[in-house]
């Protein structure tokens, strides 16, 4: 279907397009700086509202599982009732459910305050992306794109650094920041930005795939939450009172997560090859950019999240890091994303894209197998510095124009669908990446700390069940310097190994952005520009 734009006029001047541009990237940077924020905060919320290892996963998961389980349907939603609307819509859910955060009292008050913030992060990503799709084409998409990926990079990276220094006085000031910050944004956006859609055919309830849309909900919140509850409930056997014929519920969830979601491929097949809307269309994956972007994209996410869950609880139970140390710990990150980001949109008009990309990759994968080498139970946040600088470099370059990659060559009429997708990828990588990257750190742990002191076991639990803050009670017991010495080592050992896995994911993805190619719809667009101009003169 072609491309359509609503009464609203869109802004014609360089200058007014580029605050657009802004005002959706600051957009997004709010709902990825809360995906962040919570990593450097969560010592705090495990002690103050006393959170266990998998409430803790469960804080970071079910923020992007959300997201990821939403991000498709209200991407149709958007593409059928106007993107500005649900771009506005989606922030003012996820300013409400920020103070909600803010409010709670206990671990299921904060989890479910940041399931809805999953709700309105899951509209303002697809409405926001699938506009700059439609607002920009030909060579100004790279300097689009490069505004964008400058933007997140940098604010997604400082993410840690703001809520360390919000939450050093206390952690809810970090979310309440969200309501004076949100109000500028509507405001921003029904100034600048264009309101276009899809023509609609038929009522709102028949054009989308509500059957798709539970499937892939339920598969993959299935997937996850088998994973996150691995550990707690075993793998095979249980070990707890709770089974399934004699066995851990956790293989049973995962074959179910497993089932759904090949389930939701056959009834999204079916329903395609009827001419009915689908929510997840295939067809999308015959595009080769599209589909190794994708992959490529949550596999990326996988190592990100992961990462950024690990070592703020390493730093606070070895050194006993406050908040606005970890931060700065993770500075390195938003300095290297924010500089790198910035300069990636000059680089792919010279190399291309997708060699943007690749080079991203390479440092990334470089990074964190330099920070997996050298820590050990010493290594405090300046030396965690240089590696996370080498790593923001790379994410930089990375998230600046691999989106860009992604759907260059998708159909405009497709855009609020492809970006759903796109971006239903990264988040699945992201929920991924803390439940797969949070096991083997949890796992780790408890397995380090048993072999290292006779009472193993009943202290790898304790560090276990506390993600690791057990550590700071033995440190502030003198007569339990040994056992304190063994936590630390241990610590170190898990975040080791943690590092050693996001590291092979990423491996994985650099692999899969070697494949990508030059687009072919872009290159179409910037020799009918330049045909153009040539015979204008």
């Amino acid at each position: 279907m072609p491309e359509t734009t609503a009464p609203t006029p869109a802004p014609t001047s360089t200058a007014r397009r580029r605050l657009g541009v802004v005002v959706l990237s600051l957009g997004v940077s709010m709902i990825i700086v809360d995906a962040t924020i919570v990593g450097v905060l969560l010592p705090r919320l495990v002690s103050g509202l006393g959170l266990t290892t998998a409430d803790a996963e469960w804080v970071n998961a079910v923020y992007s599982l959300v997201f990821a389980a939403l991000l498709i349907p209200f991407g149709r939603v958007g593409d059928l009732v106007g993107r500005r609307r649900v771009f506005v819509l989606g922030v003012v859910v996820f300013v409400l459910a920020s103070l909600g955060v803010a409010a709670a009292r206990d671990g299921s008050s904060l989890i479910a305050a940041r399931a809805v913030q999953g709700v309105g992060a899951s509209m303002v990503l697809p409405a926001a992306l699938s506009t700059l799709n439609a607002m920009f084409t030909g060579r100004d998409r790279a300097a689009a794109f490069g505004i964008w990926g400058a933007l997140l990079s940098g604010m997604a990276a400082l993410g840690p650094l703001l809520g360390g220094a919000l939450g050093t006085a206390d952690w809810r000031w970090a979310f309440l920041v969200n309501l004076p910050f949100g109000v500028a944004l509507i405001a921003g956006a029904v100034a600048l930005l264009p309101e276009t859609r899809q023509p609609r055919a038929g009522r709102l309830r028949q054009e989308i795939d509500w059957l798709g849309g539970v499937l892939s909900a339920l598969g993959l919140g299935a997937l996850v939450c088998g994973l996150i509850e691995g550990p707690n409930h075993g793998w095979w056997t249980a070990t707890r009172d709770f089974s399934v014929a004699g066995l851990s519920p956790v293989p049973v969830v995962l074959a179910l997560g497993a089932a759904l979601l090949t389930a939701l491929v056959l009834v999204e097949r079916a329903r395609a090859a009827a001419g009915r809307p689908v929510m997840l269309d295939l067809s999308l994956f015959r595009i080769a950019n599209f589909r190794r972007g994708n992959l490529a994209s949550a596999l990326i996410n996988v190592g990100e999240l992961g990462l950024l869950f690990v070592l703020p609880l390493f730093l606070l139970g070895v050194h006993g890091t406050s908040p606005i140390q970890i931060s700065l710990a993770i500075l390195p990150l938003a300095v290297g994303s924010f500089l790198s980001g910035g300069y990636a949109g000059r680089l792919a008009k010279k190399r291309g894209a997708h060699r943007v990309v690749q080079i991203g990759m390479v440092l990334e994968v470089a990074a964190v197998l330099g920070l997996a080498v050298t820590l050990d139970a010493a290594t405090t946040g300046l030396g965690l510095a240089p590696w996370m600088l080498v790593y923001g470099f790379g994410l930089g370059l990375t998230a600046a124009q691999l989106t860009n990659v992604s759907l260059a060559d998708v159909p405009p009429a497709k855009s609020g669908q492809a970006s759903g997708t796109q971006s239903t990828a990264r988040q699945v990588g992201a929920a991924l990446g803390i439940a797969i990257i949070g096991t083997v750190f949890a796992t780790s742990l408890g397995a380090a700390m048993t072999d290292r002191v006779g009472d193993g076991e009943r202290l790898a639990h304790e560090l276990r069940q506390s993600a690791g803050t057990y550590a700071r009670d033995l440190h502030a017991d003198p007569s339990r310097a040994t056992e304190a010495r063994a936590a630390d080592e241990s610590l170190a050992v898990a975040a080791r190994d943690g590092a050693l896995a996001t590291a092979a994911i990423l491996a994985l993805g650099l692999l899969l952005s070697l494949r990508l190619r030059p687009s072919t719809r872009q290159d179409r667009e910037e020799s009918e520009s330049l045909s153009s101009l040539e015979n204008k003169r």
